[in-house]
This record gives structure tokens, C-alpha cells and sequence, in this order.
């Protein structure tokens, strides 16, 4: 039997010093790291609970992730538990969309799918799920409390759900406060998250760009972007812009190549109505659109060199002068060059102009081509994969190993974009749900190699692949996705740090 001296009902006054010291612990001692476990922990204790999970929703995706977990009986994990996605499941799902509690006396006897709760020696018998809201009254997330016993837990419902909100409100702003001081003294930054720039692969020359992108992103500094042709020059420079102070400003992209040299001077600064034959109304031109935000402008070695100078003096003053006006006016436009040409050998030969160089080069970052990424291939081949069959409408397919082996064997003279089209002809042309060799048209592998060497290679880019296929599949759950493999925890972290599968395209379990 459990301890019923904290029951809200039978002694109202215990309860309710215990629910109040909580709330004190929560908002004096707790901080990002410690408060999502200290929740659970009160939860936990206030209800005379074996199980208490605090569940996080994503405003954007609406999905839930398990922020912590409090459960003494079971084996500690062998890491902490954090972003355990919890999307798909029944209780929490019918929680969210009633924007109500839910409490189930007898679990065993019920309609609801509970098989997301840890595995037990003994059964669960008794739920509560209580919707968390902000202080805009949206949802927040959810906090899920289950016994052993059968106990009345609706009586804790209203309580633990203050309590839980509370909880999550008080994260929120101990982020939103490092956030403004991280912005207002600039640290040093660690490589940020690949799914966060739009960029894929764990290669050394990726740990290395990302780098230089994370220390870049909150700064005003003019970027360089250097890269062949397809190395994601435009993906990169949008993660700039998203993930710095401009982000609610507007992004503008103009292709410097793209127009004659008069047009693309009017695009650019714009023009008074009868600046020329032609000018029948005033026309704003990019930098006045891209006012407080972010301009691009890509190939930038192909910009005349009389054009050059204009955009030197933007770059020094921060003012335009649109065609045909007498006056100039001040912009706040951040630069982002790019270009796949070599702008110091241009200013060697005299085709672009040294001051401009070294103003746009203040902050170069050079973007490396696929055959430099080594082990990407395969990462970019398989979310493109799945990318083509979502466009599609088709179910998912599986790479032969055959097909596997010649992808990661081929020399790509291109780059990503050109892996790209190659996966998605692939998937246009597999019939059987099964990529092969033929649907590629790449050279075939040469077969002269030693074969004790090539098998293990071998045999470890298709496990490569499989994992982090199966991980995707699980939303980056380790647990489930060892669980779905028959496979121990731990056997399943060494796997992933052997076939250096990086940890952050895996989350905790829950």
C-alpha cells in the first residue's frame, strides 16, 4: 500500500505545504539543466507515484518530446534522458486534442495504448496525463503520472498540472534569457546541429564549416561564402540569416550573373521615375527590400567592375543612391557574398577590385566539395531518398548493397546537387522498392581491390546506412531503436560510435 499522508483531499493542509515548498524549490534552485528533473521529481512525490514524465511540445511540428523522466525503480540509462519523441502516442495525443486531463483508474481494463510506458516486472495500473499550458493559454506540453496501484489521481489533477506549467514557463525564460546574453557577449560557439543549417554529413571538412557558421551566426560581420559550384552556398547563408538577430527581417537573393550589368545596378539600388527611357515609377531596389535584414549576393565575381564601386561604398557608408536621385539615403542591409569563383586571383589579374575583396572577405567561410566529405555520400544519398519518395507520394525504398557500394565508390567530379539528381532518377526509375546498380548509371566498382579489405567496408556502409535509417524511423530514439533491433542499449551506442554515426542524429530515450 502507498503512503496516503500527502493526499490533497484527505490532508488538504500537508498537501498543500508540500505543493508550496515545491514551488519555491522549482523557482529558486532550479535552473536548465536541473528543472525538468526537479518537476518530475515533485510530480512524482506529490502523487505518490512509481513513474512521473514531463513531455515538451514543439509549437512548430506539434510533436511531444520527453524532457525528463523520474522512475527509481528501473536501472539508471547510460545517459541522461532527454527529446524522447513521443508524437505517435494514444494518451498523450488525446490529451492534446481535448485540452484536458486525462485519468484512468484501471489501465488494464482500458481502450488506450500504453505500451509507451517503461516495462515493468509489475503492471501499471493507474494514469493521469494533464495538459501544460503558457501564459498565452496555448499548449506547452504534458505531464504523465502512473502507479502500480490503484489510486484516485484525479484528485492531483489541477495541482500538479499549475505546478508542471510553472515548471515549463520557468525554462522558457531561463532560455530566453541566456539567449539575450549569448547575443549581447558572443562565446565561443561549438559546431551547431546540421539539421539546424540544412546541411548533412558528420565528415571532418563539415565539423570544420559548421564551426566557422556557428561562430559567424550572431555576429553583424560581412560573409564570404566560397565553394564550387552545388556545395550549398544558399542553404548556408539562410541558416545565417535564420539564426541571427535579423531573422524576422526579410532574406533577399540576388544572382549576380544572372542579369545584364545596367539591369542588375537598377535591381539593386533602384531607380526615380525618368532616371532612363523606360522609368515610368519609382522602383525600390534590393538593398531598401532587404532593409534590416539580409541580402546575398550570390556570384559575386561576376559583378562588372563599375558596379563594384557602388557596392563598396554601401559597404563603408551603410547609404544608397537609387538611379536618378540627387540624394542618398542610409540602409541597414548585412551582406552575405558568395562565389565559386577565386576572387584573389581576380584582384591579381585586375577583374575585381582589391578594397572591395577585402571588405566582403572579413568573414570567409569555404564550403567543401562532396569528394572532400568523406562518409557523407551516403547520408545525403539516404535523405535524399526519402525526400524523392515523399515528393513523389510513394512509398519509401531500400538501396541493394550493391548500389550502396558503388555510390560510396564513386568519385563525384560534381557536387551535392549532382548526387541529388542522381538519387532522385534512381527512385523515378526503381520499380521493386529496391535501388540497384543499373538504376544509377555510374562505372561499375572495380572488383581488383583485396577482398578482406572491401568486405568489411563494405558490410559497414550498409549497416551504416540501416542504423541511421532506422534511428530516422524512430525519430532518434536509441531505446526503441534498439528495441526494434533486438539489440542491448549499449551494443547499440558502440555501433553508432563506431561507424562514427554522430550522437546528435540520435535523442535519449523515454
Amino acid at each position: 500500500m502507498t503512503d496516503d499522508r500527502l493526499n490533497p483531499l484527505t490532508h488538504p493542509v500537508a498537501y498543500a505545504e508540500a505543493l508550496l515548498a515545491w514551488f519555491a524549490r522549482l523557482g529558486i534552485d532550479g535552473d536548465e539543466t536541473t528543472l525538468a528533473g526537479l518537476c518530475v521529481e515533485a510530480a512524482a512525490q506529490l502523487s505518490q507515484c512509481e513513474l512521473s514524465q514531463l513531455y515538451w511540445r514543439d509549437e512548430l511540428t506539434g510533436g511531444l518530446r520527453l524532457m525528463a523522466e523520474h522512475l527509481p525503480a528501473r536501472l539508471p540509462a547510460a545517459g541522461p534522458v532527454l527529446n524522447a519523441d513521443s508524437q505517435g502516442e494514444q494518451v498523450l495525443q488525446h490529451v492534446l486534442s481535448q485540452r484536458k486531463g486525462l485519468c484512468i483508474d484501471d489501465l488494464p481494463a482500458s481502450v488506450y495504448d500504453t505500451g509507451f510506458l517503461p516495462a515493468m516486472a509489475t503492471p501499471w495500473h493507474s494514469l493521469l496525463c494533464v495538459p501544460l499550458f503558457n501564459r498565452q493559454k496555448t499548449l506547452a506540453g504534458v505531464l504523465l503520472c502512473a502507479s502500480h496501484h490503484s489510486k484516485p489521481l484525479q484528485d492531483y489533477s489541477v495541482s500538479l498540472g499549475h505546478l508542471a506549467s510553472f515548471a515549463l514557463m520557468q525554462l522558457a525564460l531561463l532560455r530566453r534569457m541566456r539567449t539575450a546574453q549569448s547575443v549581447a557577449q558572443p562565446q565561443d560557439c561549438a559546431p551547431v546541429p546540421r539539421a539546424a543549417l540544412g546541411l548533412i554529413g558528420n565528415s571532418a571538412a563539415m565539423d570544420a564549416t559548421c564551426r566557422l557558421i556557428a561562430k559567424v551566426m550572431g555576429t553583424p560581420y560581412t560573409v564570404l561564402l566560397r565553394g564550387e559550384t552545388g556545395t550549398g552556398k544558399e542553404v548556408v547563408a539562410r541558416a545565417i540569416h535564420a539564426a541571427g538577430p535579423r531573422s524576422s527581417k526579410a532574406f533577399v537573393v540576388q544572382n549576380c550573373a544572372a542579369v545584364p550589368e545596367g539591369l542588375l545596378e537598377s535591381e539593386l539600388f533602384g531607380y526615380r521615375k525618368g532616371a532612363f527611357t523606360g522609368a515610368e515609377r519609382n522602383h525600390i531596389g534590393l538593398f531598401d527590400t532587404a532593409h534590416g535584414g539580409t541580402l546575398l549576393l550570390d556570384e559575386i565575381g561576376d559583378m562588372p567592375l563599375s558596379l563594384q564601386a557602388k557596392l563598396l561604398r554601401v559597404l563603408q557608408e551603410g547609404e544608397i543612391r537609387p538611379l536618378g536621385s540627387t540624394a542618398a539615403h542610409k540602409v541597414d542591409v548585412r551582406i552575405i557574398a558568395a562565389t565559386h569563383r577565386n576572387l584573389a586571383a581576380m584582384v591579381a589579374l585586375g577583374t575585381f577590385r582589391e578594397d572591395l575583396y577585402y571588405r566582403l572577405a572579413q568573414f570567409p567561410i569555404e564550403l567543401p566539395p562532396l569528394r572532400e566529405r568523406d562518409g557523407d555520400v551516403l547520408l545525403l544519398a539516404s535523405d535524399f531518398t526519402q525526400q524523392a519518395c515523399t515528393a513523389l507520394g510513394r512509398a519509401p525504398v531500400e538501396w541493394s548493397s550493391a548500389a550502396l557500394d558503388q555510390l560510396s565508390r564513386h568519385g563525384f567530379p560534381g557536387n551535392v546537387r549532382e548526387l541529388k539528381c542522381l538519387v532522385e532518377r534512381a527512385v523515378l526509375l526503381c520499380d521493386d522498392g529496391v535501388i540497384l546498380p543499373e538504376h544509377l548509371s555510374l562505372s561499375p566498382v572495380p572488383t581488383d581491390e583485396p577482398v578482406d579489405t572491401t568486405l568489411r567496408q563494405r558490410l559497414e556502409r550498409v549497416e551504416r546506412v540501416f542504423l541511421i535509417d532506422c534511428l530516422h524511423k524512430n525519430r532518434g530514439n536509441r531505446t526503441r531503436t534498439a528495441r526494434e533491433l533486438g539489440v542491448a542499449r549499449r551494443t547499440l551506442l558502440y555501433r553508432l560510435a563506431r561507424l562514427k554515426i554522430p550522437m546528435g542524429d540520435a535523442r535519449e530515450e523515454g
